[in-house]
């Protein structure tokens, strides 16, 4: 078989791919909370392309997932960036910062991650779902001497990917329209306190939850229903006032920071569970490291030594990075010492947040792992170190400058994170394909380039189009900004922190809930039982409804869909047909999201394609409660017809 990898034409269409699944996982990660892999969808397009001029390799077509995944992630920098807007230190995104941050810390999630590989994808039983995922599309979809004999899914697959991505693109547009609700929320009294039910009509949501499948879509479940039947009613107990008004200051401003406090705990709590593992990973990947022309060619890393030249070069510019950002500004008396403090702290938390994020990556995949929980470890941890150590010296006049120093570090550091978070899902994918690690590994940072090249002008475009809460400059077009709600939770616990607002007690509280968690889930697993993953439940805890409940139906669609393909004749491809449509439901939604926004400011018009007004509102919940269903029903009754020859 051809070994063919690593090529000029693999990383030219993996970093095309990774533009154009970054830009759109800016828009559903601003939107609702949550980012995807691209994977799955990036092996099915560069199948199909290859497939046109009868070549490609599983390797190959591998190595263009990766780089188009590496990009996607990175889009997760959007739960911190736009903080710096929202505390009105930037009102806008500079490209060359921009890049840079994402670029910088990408690649140190690259480096900072390969010695985990051992641990935790060569000898480890994580499960690594969406990477096992991904590598068995690129088996079917393979060609040559390496095609699977059933060449109806090499001919169907892609088909699948472009009907889901058209059914969501279509639904986007009634949506845009105004014909049908985007969501539908009702508060109401839950005995002396208040509650309240948000429904979400995202396909792209929906497809999220397949890929997640049903354990994580349970979790949700729970940290939902501890939220909304236990939290808010007893934290609004009493309270009079506008039940609407009232509940959302409690789940902004309580709710979500006790889910915080869990996710804290969990990630934790991970860190600890792994600490014998990714020492003997490490020390394994040293061995191995001086060894990089001797061995099996599918077992070499980077070596050591480029890993080390290449950490220090980035965390050299990442100095000159924060010594820009600190001159002429209320910091500046301070200048050497926050430079150091940021490096020092971004190899320190960085080389943590590899690690936690890498091990969700293996146990929940890359799409619903919340990074944004490490995000708030990061920024309290770094909000309170420049409390104890900075703002007594430099006065309380310096605090919004030392907010901004926060979110600009944490987003270096949340970058690592994200890529770590990646870089071993895909390493779990070419391990199953017969990959060679290093390979990839250069491909990876070929897509944190891509990937940094274009989120800086998307959030431009969504700044100027939707803009983002709490934005004292804001002059958007549209009349409701982008949620944006881990960026809104991170630079909200950052001012907390250095303002002393900060209510610690809810904190606490959730790292109570975390801790009885984890409990939980450990006996389910010590007695064989579905596990509740600890930070999928507090990521259920802290979103809105409307962006958890899509994901839960997701799941639940998703295990119902497999459990009635499991008699089908060929119910292992109806399966992964299942997974391909979910992918083309997120593609389609997000790109229509994108190509909306750029009409909002091309036309000045917050909603250029509505054609009904706010008088069309109930009839317009009930429309989208339909098309939903209906869409749903349809898409997955055709996806399992499919597989049939």
């Amino acid at each position: 078989m051809s070994r063919s990898e690593l090529s000029l034409r693999a990383l030219i269409l993996g970093a095309v791919i990774a533009i154009v699944f970054t830009a759109a996982n800016i828009y559903l990660g601003l939107r609702v909370g949550i980012t995807v892999a691209s994977s799955i969808p990036a092996a099915v397009i560069s199948m199909g392309i290859f497939r046109l001029f009868n070549t490609g390799s599983i390797r190959e077509n591998n190595i263009v997932q990766t780089v188009a995944s590496a990009g996607g992630t990175l889009s997760a920098i959007i739960f911190v960036l736009p903080g710096l807007v929202m505390v009105g230190w930037w009102r806008g995104f500079p490209f060359w910062t921009t890049f840079l941050v994402c670029a910088l810390g990408g690649v140190l999630g690259v480096l900072f991650s390969i010695p985990l590989r051992r641990a935790l994808v060569a000898n480890s039983p994580l499960p690594f779902p969406e990477g096992v995922a991904a590598a068995e599309v690129l088996k079917v979809g393979a060609t040559g001497d390496e095609a699977p004999q059933n060449g109806l899914e090499r001919v169907r697959g892609p088909l699948v990917v472009l009907f889901g991505a058209v059914v969501a693109a279509g639904a986007q547009i009634v949506s845009f329209t105004g014909l049908a609700a985007a969501t539908v929320q009702s508060w109401f009294r839950a005995g002396a306190g208040i509650s309240g039910v948000t429904v979400g009509f995202s396909l792209a949501l929906v497809g999220a939850g397949h890929l997640v499948g049903i354990s994580v879509g349970m979790a949700m479940l729970v940290g939902l229903l501890i939220s909304w039947a236990g939290l808010m009613p007893f934290l609004t107990a009493g309270q009079a006032g506008d039940i609407a008004a009232v509940g959302e200051d409690v789940f902004r401003n309580q709710v979500r920071f006790i889910g915080a406090g869990a996710i804290g705990v969990a990630a934790i709590w991970s860190l600890v569970k792994l600490v014998g593992p990714v020492a003997k990973g490490i020390a394994d990947t040293m061995r191995a490291g001086a060894g990089a022309n001797t061995g099996a060619p599918t077992d070499h890393d980077i070596p050591i030594g480029v890993i080390a030249l290449v950490s220090v070069a980035c965390l050299a510019a990442i100095g000159a990075l924060l010594y820009g950002f600190v001159q002429d500004s209320a910091l500046s008396a301070m200048t050497w010492q926050l430079v150091l403090g940021g490096v020092l702290f971004a190899i320190v938390v960085g080389a943590f947040i590899a690690t936690v994020a890498g091990y969700m990556a293996g146990l929940i995949g890359a799409s619903n792992s919340p990074v944004s929980g490490i995000g708030i470890l990061a920024i309290v941890s770094g909000a309170l170190l420049l409390a104890v150590f900075a703002l007594p010296a430099l006065g309380v006049g310096a605090t919004d400058a030392l907010v901004a120093f926060a979110l600009f570090t944490v987003a270096i550091v949340f970058s690592i994170a994200t890529i770590s978070n990646d870089n071993l899902q895909d390493l779990k994918t070419g391990q199953l394909v017969g990959a060679s690690p290093w390979r990839q590994q250069v491909a990876l940072i070929v897509g944190v380039l891509a990937g940094a090249a274009v989120i800086g002008p998307v959030l431009d475009l969504l700044n100027q189009a939707y803009g983002f809460p709490g934005d004292p400059n804001r002059a958007a077009i549209a009349a409701e900004p982008l949620g944006a709600p881990q960026a809104a939770l991170i630079s909200t616990l950052a001012r907390g922190v250095l303002n002393a607002e900060l209510d610690w007690n809810l904190i606490a509280i959730g790292a109570g809930i975390g801790g009885a968690l984890i409990f939980v889930d450990e006996i389910l697993g010590a007695l064989r039982q579905m596990r509740i993953p600890p930070l999928a439940v507090g990521i259920g805890m802290y979103l809105p409804m409307d962006a958890t409940e899509p994901v839960i139906v997701g799941a639940i669609v998703g295990w119902f869909y497999n459990r009635a393909v499991e008699k089908h004749p060929n119910a292992e491809m109806a399966k992964r047909f299942g997974v391909l449509l979910a992918c083309g439901l997120i593609v389609g939604e997000s790109l229509l999201g994108i190509l909306n926004a750029g009409l909002i400011v091309a036309t000045n018009n917050p909603a250029p394609i509505a054609i009904v007004g706010p008088e069309f509102a109930a009839a317009s919940r009930w429309i989208a409660a339909g098309l939903f269903a209906a869409l749903l029903a349809a898409s997955y009754a055709w996806v399992s017809r499919q597989a049939r020859a």
